[in-house]
This record gives C-alpha cells, structure tokens and sequence, in this order.
C-alpha cells in the first residue's frame, strides 16, 4: 500500500490502463445537489448516474453533489474522501465481467455526525435545487407500523427543543427549507432515494408533520413550493470491505481508502416533479414517469422481499453471504415459489417489464458470486415491512401467505440473537433488546413478537398468521433450517 498511487485529482492523469477516469475536469463542478447518508449505495447509484451525465455533457457540471454523513461514524467517510479530493473508484461486476471508474461527481464532503450547521449553510446556496437522501426508513423517524413521524423518537424531541440545530435528516430538511424561506429563496426537491413504498410521499408527509409541530405557516410554504418526488432505486451494493481496498492496490496499483462495489445492473425510477429544475439523467439512463407506484412495488415486493428472506434464512442455515444462499437449491426454490406464488401476485401492472425475465434476473443477481453481500448487512439493512407489508395484502385477499410467513418466520428466529448452535448473533436494530426478550419468551409461539404494535400493528389479532408462524417456529426451533426447507419443499411443492 505504501508504494501505491494515492488517488486524488492531482494523480488522475497517472492512473492505469483499466481504470476509467472522469471526462471531465473535478475541479470545475459545482454544488448544485446536497445528498444526506452518503454511503456506499448513494456512490455507486445516483452519484453514478450523475458522472455520467457530467461526461456528456458541460453543462451538467451544476449540478455536483456535496455528500453529508449524518452519523457519528460518518467521520471515517470526511477522513477518507477529503484527502482524495472527494474521488472513489467504483468497480461494477458480474462474475468475470469487471468495470472500474473513478466518479467524480462529488463537490464535496461535509460530517454533521457532531453538528448540522454546515450542512445547513451549504443548503442556504440558491445554487442548491435538490437535496436528496439515502438513510434507510430509520433515519425518517417513522412509527414502523403507521408510516407517520413519531413525535416521541428521541431525535425528534430533540429537533423540536432546538429547531435550528437539528439532528435528524427530516429536522435538516424542515429547518433547510425554513431558511430558504426567510432569504427569500426558491425551494429545493427534496429527494428520497430510499427502499421505502412511495418514498416521496413518505418523506413530504413526515417533513410537513414536523413543520407543523413547529409552525403551521412554514408547513404551509413547504408545501406549496416543495416537490417530494417518489423513486424506485435498485441495485446491490456491499459494504466495502478491507479485501477491496486491497484489490486496488494490488491489481492497478492505486490507494482509494474507500471505494465502492458493485454490481452491474443497476434501475433509476423517478415522478417527474421537481421544484427547480432537475439534471437529465434520462440520458444516462434513468426513467421518468407519472407514477412510480408500479415499479417501486415490482422491486419491494420482488427484490427487497425476497432479499429479507433469503437473508434470514440463510443466515440460520448458516450461510453467510447471499450468493452462497442462493447456491443452496432449497433456498433458490424458496426464492422463486415466494416470488410466483406469494409477492408476485400481488403487484400492480408495470409498463415495459418482462416479469418472468425479471424474477430470473433477481435469481442470477443474488448468485453474483463477484458481489460478497453478506446475509448479516441485508438483515441490517432490509426493513421488516417488507415481509409485512405483502403478508398484510395477502390476508386481505384471503390468499396463502405460507412462503412468506416461513421467512418471517426465520426473521423472528433471528432476532433471538443466537445462532443453532447457541452461538451469539448480531442484531442491529433500534428495539434489538425487546426484540431479543420477546424472542426468548415466545420461543415457538410468535404472539409477544407480534405484540410489538410498532412493527406489526394489527397482525398480532391475524390467527391465520399466528398459526403458520407458529408451524414454522415449531420446525426451524426442532430441526433447523436447512430440515425445515427440505419439509417446506415437501408440504408447498416447490
């Protein structure tokens, strides 16, 4: 490492055959875009799609991206990225096919892990048309089973006492946009990129609840000016690993402390609506349309579902990234009977998809065996809601929620914290320690997990539901997983 090229804009012009270069000059992009939770997915995705556009075109270099890390931790992104001249390399694979670029979309880093008041001041620029956000459905300050801003989350309490310092990314966005009024300003889209069913609306109605609390005619101009676009955004992205850090050095010879991997597919689903312009990244291919409810439901009830299963049932089967999952051929048959039989059927018409073509691209994306994205960083990371929220759809229409309840099933399995062989396993999670107490108390009856109202609301009265959990937990706690999928297949046919 010490003898590689320490990748900065000073040292583009050295970098290896191999490694794709910006086409255009870094230094003279401009903040145009401020995103909050500039993680791993946000660089290989929408900071993509926007490099891209600066290589066709001049004058899309408005429109450079100020990435913010919201959390304490974050600092390690400033620390990284800062001495890089905010460049990262993102390599994109699919088994022996490879692509490596460096992205130079980035304007610039800001940590707010300690204090919010320069993101602020970055947003108080009228060059600034869109603030975006990737910080999972926990950083929205949600009640889980309602969808609604909690007024009791701790971070909001605190937004509240001190409006003008906030903390959480809904406080930034509502004390931004108060701001913005008071210069006078136009106001800025704010941009969920988040895996959450129609994320803009979601985001609008949590930025406007807060609003309110605050001060009824500022939720008025927020919502007379501010646009909350919904999107679907896809595509797999690990967290990056020291291995890859590694990579590069060794294979082109080039230090990045910290780059991105990825896979190569990668969909960009947006509502046209945006308060001050937008770059067109329909020409780097990303689709604009009316409605995303479509293609936002395709993806959570076909990719986010089956990832959340496949994950918690891997993870039990012992199992510890996702494409050795889908290598298992109980788990690749679970995976797509659950997408045929349970979450496909509930899915609304989607213009221009090919379905069928579709659930076998999921298939051959998880088995990417280039993508070491570990079963512990989906379960982190995939929301519970996306088992609930088609569990919900199918009782509603009296239809079997078998596949579905199994790997809920191995989800409340999980959270007990131990693995089969009585092992400690990690549970990241707000409420981990109720969800590890209840875990223990029920065992095989899955009614005191279900009894937590903010993940599952009214579930916990659903009988057909309790029954099958309960089968379920009866043979993942008696024989294991991997005995537990042999006997679905079996009892399902699948």
């Amino acid at each position: 490492m010490t003898h590689a090229l320490r990748l900065s804009r000073r040292t583009l012009a050295q970098l290896p055959t191999g490694m794709a270069r910006p086409a255009f000059d870094p230094a003279s992009i401009r903040p145009g875009i401020v995103h909050l939770g500039l993680g791993g997915f946000h660089r290989a995705h929408m900071a993509r799609y926007t490099h891209d556009l600066m290589n066709r075109r001049s004058d899309s270099l408005q429109w450079g991206i100020v990435g913010v890390g919201l959390m304490p931790a974050d600092e390690r992104m400033r620390a990284s990225l800062a001495p890089q001249d905010a460049l990262y390399t993102l390599v994109e694979r699919q088994e022996s096919d490879e692509r490596v670029t460096v992205i130079g979309s980035l304007a610039d880093v800001i940590h707010a892990g300690q204090s919010t008041a320069a993101v602020l001041d970055a947003i108080d620029n009228p060059a600034i048309r869109i603030v975006s956000l990737t910080v999972t459905e926990v950083g929205y300050c949600l009640n889980s089973a309602t969808k609604q801003l909690d007024p009791a989350h701790p971070l909001i309490v605190q937004d509240l006492a001190h409006p003008e310092r906030p903390r959480s990314a809904i406080g930034v966005i509502v004390e931004a946009y108060r701001r913005r009024s008071a210069l006078g300003l136009s106001a800025f889209t704010a941009l969920s990129c988040d895996n959450i069913q129609h994320n803009g609306n979601v985001l609008s109605r949590a930025v406007l609840a807060l609003a309110r609390l605050r001060d009824p005619s500022l939720a008025d101009w927020i919502a007379a000016n501010g646009r909350f676009p919904n999107t679907m955004v896809d595509r797999i992205t690990p967290m990056t690993t020291p291995e890859n850090v590694s990579y590069l050095a060794e294979r082109f010879g080039v230090e990045d402390r910290w780059p991105v991997f990825s896979e190569k597919f990668t969909q960009w689903v947006i509502e046209d609506v945006f308060a001050d312009g937008r770059p067109a990244w329909e020409e780097v291919g990303a689709q604009f349309v009316p409605d995303v409810t479509p293609y936002e439901f395709m993806k959570l009830r076909l990719l986010n579902a089956s990832h959340l299963a496949i994950a918690g049932l891997g993870r039990m089967a012992g199992y510890q990234y996702i494409h050795e999952s889908l290598r298992d051929p109980s788990l690749r048959a679970y995976m797509a009977a659950l997408m045929d039989r349970e979450t496909g059927p509930t899915l609304l018409p989607v213009p221009g998809i090919d379905l069928p073509n579709y659930k076998l691209q999921l298939l051959e994306r998880f088995a990417n065996s280039q993508i070491k994205d570990t079963v512990d960083r989906v379960n982190t990371d995939g929301a519970l809601n996306y088992l609930v929220d088609p569990i919900r759809d199918r009782l509603s229409a009296s239809a079997s929620i078998e596949l579905l309840s199994l790997g809920l099933a191995a989800w409340m399995r999980r959270v007990r914290g131990e693995d089969e062989s009585g092992q400690p396993l990690p549970v990241v999670h707000p409420q981990a320690e109720l969800l590890r107490s209840r875990a223990i108390e029920g065992g095989t009856d899955p009614r005191p997990l279900l009894g937590i109202s903010s993940l599952f609301g009214e579930l916990a009265n659903q009988q057909v539901l309790i029954d099958s959990l309960q089968r379920w937990l009866y043979l993942l706690y008696s024989v294991g997983t991997r005995a537990t999928l042999l006997q679905a297949r079996q009892i399902l046919n699948f």
